[in-house]
């Protein structure tokens, strides 16, 4: 009796807990639990669930745009873009290779040193270039003069107004007169005085500016540095700063000659040292483009100019637009090419080896969805320039926006006019038209075309726009000197 007592206790436990442990499986299996009266119960989930299975099952659809639709919000297009990228390098490398089958390997370095030389005795570029030192030390002795008194300011802006005034006559008269000079050495050449003529100017603006504060701190026996200053001096990464007059000195005014800006300063920004692998990089970059360059136009672009003539001269309309469509794209290529070329490698490259601290040499021009924002923005030292010397300026002395705007259109004009005609030794205006005609191409962009039209726009000015250019540019000059070596050969 003792025992059955002590086993009848355990076995019910046993029962139990034999009980509890299946109601537990079930419930993890099924979801159910059982009751006291033995009946099973569904659980809310199971229940829920299965409306979710057969609503699944029952539709398929919900309310959504397609992704290509402006409304669905899509916008990594990133596969698109790289097919875009793909399918450009194999048409552009269909159409190299016809070029090669065709002409042959065309690249020729000889004959890229006789664009700069025609006689190897003759340097005529090089020598103007140097001579560009006379006009350098013309403006700084002038500012010298101004800074202690000696000469009035009337004086000294007639005087800088002869200097500057020279600087674009002189070099323009010596490659129009010597015979030696050959096209692309007039152009690099004027290019280096082009770019000289803008840099005085601003360095006589802002000395100028200093002049007056210093003058007006003076009425008001304030002693103080004239000019700002900042924690940086240029011509050296040294804590002090530079303020008016110690500005002129011949390293400060050298400095700024060989700084990638056109905008003077007293003080410029500067970075604390020289990065020798990012130098590397950038020296690599303009070697290797440069003669990609030179590849691309002895092999690609000259053949389709030589080509383009006939048509030109026969008036074939339909030849004439498959000629211009033809040159497109590889004039559009190498443009492109020279932009970083020069814009990203040779400006960051001079940058570094000065520790000129702005690098902002361009921002995102290839988004324009305007005009005027991609004058504004691929270009950004002379955008600097125009608007701090020249579009300003006319602010203050009452003029109106749009008269300022159109005003430094003409001034951009008349530069690339002057950078294409004087060397060639022809006058026929086509840059000077195809710059005053972006104010037209501006106005209707600006009314009609927005967003992604307005940017499309702009890249076919780009495109379309700068051929036409050369084609009247080589058309004009190829008419001029055959017709000069035919009358020479009847002579």
């Amino acid at each position: 009796m003792g025992d059955r007592h002590e086993k009848g206790p355990v076995k019910r436990r046993r029962r139990t807990t034999i009980a509890g442990e299946a109601a537990g499986a079930r419930a993890q299996r099924g979801g159910a639990g059982e009751t006291l009266s033995g009946k099973v119960l569904e659980s809310p989930t199971k229940k829920h669930d299965s409306n979710d299975g057969n609503n699944h099952r029952l539709s398929c659809h919900t309310l959504q745009e397609s992704l290509l639709s402006s409304d669905s919000g899509y916008s990594n297009y990133r596969g698109i873009l790289n097919w875009c990228v793909v399918m450009l390098v194999l048409t552009n490398a269909r159409l190299f290779l016809e070029n090669l089958i065709k002409y042959g390997i065309l690249v020729d370095p000889i004959q890229v040193i006789s664009l700069f030389l025609k006689d190897p005795y003759s340097w005529p570029a090089l020598c103007l270039i140097i001579v560009s030192n006379v006009f350098i030390m013309a403006a700084l002795y002038i500012e010298r003069r101004l800074s202690v008194g000696t000469i009035s300011e009337s004086t000294g802006t007639f005087l800088h107004f002869i200097n500057l005034a020279v600087i674009l006559c002189f070099p323009a008269a010596t490659v129009l007169t010597v015979t030696s000079m050959t096209p692309v050495g007039g152009v690099f050449a004027l290019a280096v005085y082009t770019i000289l003529f803008l840099k005085l100017y601003s360095y006589r603006d802002v000395n100028k500016w200093c002049r007056e504060i210093r003058q007006a701190q003076a009425r008001t026996l304030f002693r103080s540095h004239s000019c700002p200053s900042v924690h940086r001096a240029n011509g050296c990464t040294g804590n002090t700063h530079v303020s008016y007059p110690g500005n002129l000195t011949h390293r400060d005014m050298f400095y700024f000659v060989f700084a990638p800006t056109l905008c003077y300063e007293l003080n410029f920004p500067r970075s604390p040292r020289i990065r020798k692998r990012f130098l590397l990089r950038r020296l690599f970059e303009m070697l290797f483009l440069i003669q990609l360059m030179v590849g691309l136009i002895q092999q690609w672009m000259v053949p389709t100019v030589q080509n383009s003539m006939k048509p030109f001269q026969d008036m074939d309309f339909s030849r004439m637009v498959e000629r211009l469509l033809k040159l497109a794209v590889p004039n559009h290529l190498i443009w492109l090419i020279f932009f970083y070329w020069f814009f990203h490698s040779s400006m960051n490259f001079v940058a570094e080896l000065l520790q000129f601290g702005d690098r902002e040499f361009y921002r995102d021009w290839w988004n324009s969805e305007t005009v005027p924002y991609f004058w504004s923005n691929w270009n950004i030292p002379v955008h600097k320039w125009c608007l701090r010397h020249f579009y300003k300026p006319m602010l203050m002395r009452g003029a109106n926006k749009l008269t300022a705007q159109i005003a430094v259109f003409f001034l951009s004009a008349f530069f690339h006019e002057y950078l294409v005609s004087v060397p060639l030794k022809m006058f026929r205006l086509w840059a000077f038209l195809g710059m005053m005609s972006q104010i037209p191409l501006a106005y209707f962009v600006g009314r009609y075309l927005r967003g992604n039209y307005g940017n499309a726009a702009v890249w076919m000015s780009l495109i379309i726009g700068q051929p036409v250019a050369v084609l009247m540019y080589v058309h004009d000059y190829y008419i001029l000197h055959s017709g000069d070596a035919s009358q020479s050969n009847a002579v």
